[in-house]
């Protein structure tokens, strides 16, 4: 997987998002750059009386005009299509659904460095999360194939979790890993990949398709909350092998979905060219991370496939790094999990700001 290089508009790192204050939140991996102009006209032009009615999509059999439009885009059946309120609906949904059906198997494998939040719904249907290890290796992360192949003979899960990227490692799976490792997963076992940053570096999506295909009880989740920049909008979706036919009715809204949504949404995926520049923005500053911080004594900057880095520091520069992002006005998320309690995750957000956070690190770093 590549960054594919761009002629870089610059005029992107001149339109700013309205900022609430004057912190520069650099720790929620949210997004730092203004929306497209097809997203911005998509608002302007919105008719107001389609706020008036029901969506008619579901004359047709179908659950949404955007449900439409991504079946379109990716080639893949509008049944096999699910929408949600953001990746985050969609992963409480099929936790929810699958944890507490009658067989009583209530075990989930999840990351051992990943979201908080994959526990945390599982624990509000006492769920079980058991975590599958991920090493290092060199400046990445991995899973271990050979660990989770014999944790699913073990634990005979209900459900299994993959992140790629994984947050906050930012390590990702390519089409062929994630073919390996769904071989290895019993039918019996559902599966969610939270694709949640993937967009930073696949730009060819038909993998998805064939997967889907290939292995009926996989459901593939995205959003537009992060390489699209619009977590304010709070819309997901996802694409489900045959096995979530049941799941698929639960899920769905029969008086369909929020009509201003599906119009902002479509424009944000027609913007393909606007947000590939920003992340080709954001992989030039990742690179000099990797080349101003990476070399300090005791850092490291390991490799990411999303909007954020992960670099590990020195743990008695803690304090003082702390104080100095905050005389700084910025905020980057210290981790304090175990074994991942040296690290620091950074979002990308534009050039003067990773530049703010760079040299806040060299000062403090070079005292």
């Amino acid at each position: 997987m590549q960054f594919v290089v761009l002629h870089v508009n610059k005029n992107v790192t001149k339109n700013k998002p309205q900022k609430y204050d004057n912190m520069n939140y650099l720790d929620r991996n949210e997004f730092n750059y203004a929306p497209s102009r097809e997203v911005v006209e998509a608002l302007k032009d919105f008719d107001i009386n389609k706020l008036c009615f029901y969506t008619r999509i579901y004359d047709e059999g179908k659950k949404s005009i955007f449900s439409v439009f991504l079946s379109d885009l990716y080639q893949i059946d509008e049944k096999q299509i699910l929408l949600g309120y953001g990746g985050e609906d969609i992963l409480k949904q099929f936790v929810h659904y699958f944890l507490t059906e009658a067989d009583g198997n209530k075990t989930m494998l999840i990351p051992k460095f990943s979201w908080w939040y994959y526990k945390s719904i599982a624990d509000e249907v006492d769920g079980v999360s058991l975590q599958y290890p991920l090493y290092e290796d060199g400046d990445t992360y991995r899973y271990d194939f050979r660990a989770l192949k014999d944790m699913l003979v073990a634990e005979k899960p209900k459900l299994l979790l993959l992140a790629s990227p994984n947050n906050p490692t930012g390590n990702s799976l390519t089409p062929n890993e994630m073919d390996e490792l769904l071989s290895y997963v019993p039918q019996t076992t559902y599966v969610i990949v939270d694709e949640a940053y993937a967009s930073f570096v696949m730009e060819d999506n038909s993998y998805i398709k064939k997967l889907i295909d290939k292995y009926p009880n996989l459901l593939i989740s995205r959003t537009l909350s992060k390489f699209y920049g619009l977590p304010g909008l709070r819309m997901g979706f996802a694409f489900m092998g045959k096995s979530f036919e049941k799941f698929g009715r639960y899920s769905n809204k029969y008086l369909g979905y929020n009509r201003f949504s599906e119009d902002i949404a479509i424009a944000a995926l027609k913007s393909e060219k606007h947000y590939r520049n920003i992340a080709h923005l954001m992989n030039e500053d990742r690179k000099m991370y990797e080349k101003e911080v990476g070399t300090l004594p005791g850092f490291k900057v390991y490799k990411s496939a999303a909007n954020f880095i992960l670099i590990k520091y020195p743990i008695e520069l803690k304090e003082s790094l702390k104080k100095a992002f905050a005389s700084e006005d910025y905020k980057v998320k210290f981790m304090d999990e175990p074994d991942i309690n040296t690290h620091l995750r950074i979002t990308l957000g534009r050039p003067e700001q990773n530049r703010v956070v760079a040299d806040t690190i060299l000062k403090v770093a070079c005292r």
